[in-house]
Formats: structure tokens, C-alpha cells, sequence
């Protein structure tokens, strides 16, 4: 079982590191398409913050309570090893799928989607009456950011890029410019720090859960916050993985973010990356997950929309609107037959 457990955590990480790669767009779509940071300057750049996160988490927000939500999206009798390594693969191939593509899906939506779909296919599926395999108060709230994250993020961009634009009217066109892309260096780090505050908590849940059921095994009953205390190096790790997975690019889904939804200046850099900030940073206070993917998207279209809606490609923004509806229920499918698959040969 020890040796299923190490496993689990080195594929963890893995997808954490795919994670980072994958979501790199999200920092540095708007950083690049403006040319404040050459790709390889802006992925460094917010690489450094989303390992910085860590420490904000830790000593500034002083738990990881996106690791908690994430460690019971299922009840824990539905908990075992297997579903944890049947989830994680679906999530990773689902992640390795869309960023081919170039699709920016949820990695978060991706890991819930793995792992309650593992869940039901340990509990016999939905048609045996399994109903409490899923935690519902963690779940419905994540579910729900579906919607509301990418919302709240399209509000707040819009009436950031109302403000600044009122504010700066009278300002000389090319001096407020010169300005906004030197703020972009601190939205995209406030950015970068919400994404890896928010996105290496998640990976570090599931390694929570799958460590909380081993040591239960053992008679040892812990909760998840004894766990971040008795195993400090996977926090640690799961930062660094991610900081580093940012540090590798994935340049496909940069083009789609930075280009493809709308066109973005400077000064609406700044506005788009300061909304999906305080998107971010008010998600993780309430312990809720959510999709960077989502959030940022929803603000770069507040801000697009500023300028008049069609401005925005809303033919892309349907495209994606796609994926993130079909994320969920795909990976749970893919996971469903990954855990058929183990219970066969092992």
C-alpha cells in the first residue's frame, strides 16, 4: 500500500506540473500579448510568484483551506487509494488533451471530475442508491464557481476599466501607456499569486486525502490540517511543482487567452489581470476552488466588453464555454473506467 501511495503522490505532482503549464497562459497571456515581458521573461516572472503563494498561504492566510475543500469533495468511505490514482489519471489525461488543443479548461473542474467520478464507480454508480458518496457542501459551492467565478471576474474587470479609463482621460495617451505596462508587472504578480495559492492547494488536497485514508489504515485518525503539519514538504512541493510547470510555458493557450477572445491593451492588462486577482484572493478566503482558466476569461471579456460586445470573439468565448461545461463529466467518465481498469488487474 506504501509503495500505491508514493504513486499516487509522484502523479500528483506530475499533474500539478502539467497544471502549471497548462494554466501559464493565465498569468502571462495579457503580460505577452502587450509586450511588457518577452514569453520567456513572463513566464519566469510568474513562475517566482505562484511559489511566493505559498508563503502567503502559510503565514499570511495561515491554512490551506483550498486543500481542505478539495480533500472532501467525497465522503470518506468512499475513499480509497485506487479512486484517488483513477481520478488523478483522468485528470491528467484530460489536462494533457485540452492543452494540446489549446483549450483552456479548469484543471480544478478536471481534478473534481477525476476523483467523484472514481468515487461512484467504488460505490456502484449512482443506480445502487450511492447518493452520499458526494460531500455536497464542498462540492455544490465548486460547482457553482463554475459560473460565478468567470462572472464575478467579467464585473469586476468592467468596472475596473470604467474606472481607470475615467481617471486617465485627460492623461497624455503615450506617457499612461508607458505607465500601464509597467503596472502589468504587479497585476500579472497578483494574478500569479492567486493562481498558485489557489491551484497547488488542490493537488495538495488530493495527496491529503489519499495520506488522511493511509494513515487511517494504520489506526491513525488525522484531520487535514494535522496532515499540512506532519507532512510539511508536500505544501512545499506542490508550490514548487507548480512554479515550475508555469516556468515550461504553454505557449498554445496563451495565443487562445491573450489573442483570440479579445484584443488587450496595457491599460486593460492591468484592469483584467487586478479583477481575476481579487477573483482569486476572495475564493481562497472563502475556501472555495475555482478555475484560474475561468476567472481570467471572464475578466479579459469585462474588459473587452468595455469597448463595445463585439469587441469580444464570442465565437471562441462559446468554444470555450464548451469545454468547461463538458470538463467535468468527461474526466468523471475517463475516471469511472481508469478505477474498472485497476479493479481488474489489481
Amino acid at each position: 500500500m506504501l509503495t500505491l501511495l508514493i504513486v499516487i503522490i509522484i502523479l500528483a505532482f506530475i499533474f500539478d506540473f502539467i497544471n502549471g503549464f497548462h494554466d501559464a497562459a493565465n498569468s502571462i497571456a495579457t503580460i505577452v500579448s502587450t509586450k511588457v515581458l518577452t514569453p520567456f521573461q513572463a513566464v519566469l516572472w510568474a513562475a517566482v510568484f505562484n511559489f511566493i503563494a505559498y508563503f502567503i498561504s502559510k503565514y499570511i492566510f495561515k491554512e490551506f483551506g483550498i486543500g481542505n475543500t478539495v480533500a472532501k469533495w467525497v465522503n470518506p468511505e468512499f475513499i480509497t487509494l485506487y479512486v484517488i490514482l483513477a481520478g488523478l489519471l483522468a485528470a491528467i489525461i484530460w489536462n494533457l488533451i485540452t492543452w494540446w488543443f489549446g483549450i483552456p479548461s479548469s484543471s480544478s473542474h478536471t481534478l473534481m471530475g477525476g476523483f467523484v467520478g472514481a468515487a461512484m464507480a467504488h460505490a456502484g454508480g449512482l443506480g445502487n442508491g450511492n447518493v452520499d458518496v458526494i460531500n455536497y457542501a464542498k462540492v455544490v459551492p465548486t460547482f457553482m464557481f463554475i459560473f460565478f467565478a468567470p462572472l464575478i471576474g467579467m464585473f469586476i474587470g468592467f468596472f475596473i476599466t470604467i474606472l481607470i479609463v475615467h481617471l486617465f482621460k485627460k492623461s497624455n495617451p503615450y506617457k499612461a501607456e508607458g505607465w500601464f505596462k509597467r503596472l502589468q508587472l504587479v497585476s500579472s504578480a497578483a494574478f500569479s499569486i492567486g493562481h498558485g495559492g489557489n491551484d497547488a492547494q488542490k493537488v495538495m488536497g488530493l495527496i491529503g486525502a489519499a495520506i488522511i485514508y493511509y494513515e487511517g489504515t494504520k489506526g491513525h485518525v488525522i484531520s487535514f490540517n494535522q496532515f499540512a503539519n506532519l507532512y510539511p514538504w508536500v505544501p512545499f512541493a506542490s508550490f514548487l511543482c507548480i512554479g515550475l510547470g508555469t516556468l515550461s510555458g504553454g505557449w498554445k493557450i496563451v495565443k487562445t487567452m491573450g489573442t483570440k477572445i479579445t484584443k488587450v491593451t496595457p491599460l486593460e492588462g492591468v484592469a483584467a489581470e487586478t479583477a481575476g486577482a481579487i477573483t482569486l484572493f476572495l475564493t481562497e478566503h472563502f475556501k472555495i476552488p475555482v478555475s484560474t482558466t475561468h476567472t481570467i476569461t471572464g475578466s479579459i471579456i469585462g474588459v473587452g466588453a468595455t469597448k463595445r460586445l463585439s469587441a469580444v470573439r464570442w465565437g471562441v468565448t462559446v468554444n470555450l464555454l464548451w469545454a468547461w461545461v463538458l470538463t467535468i463529466p468527461v474526466t468523471a467518465i475517463i475516471a469511472g473506467v481508469f478505477y474498472f481498469i485497476l479493479s481488474y488487474f489489481i
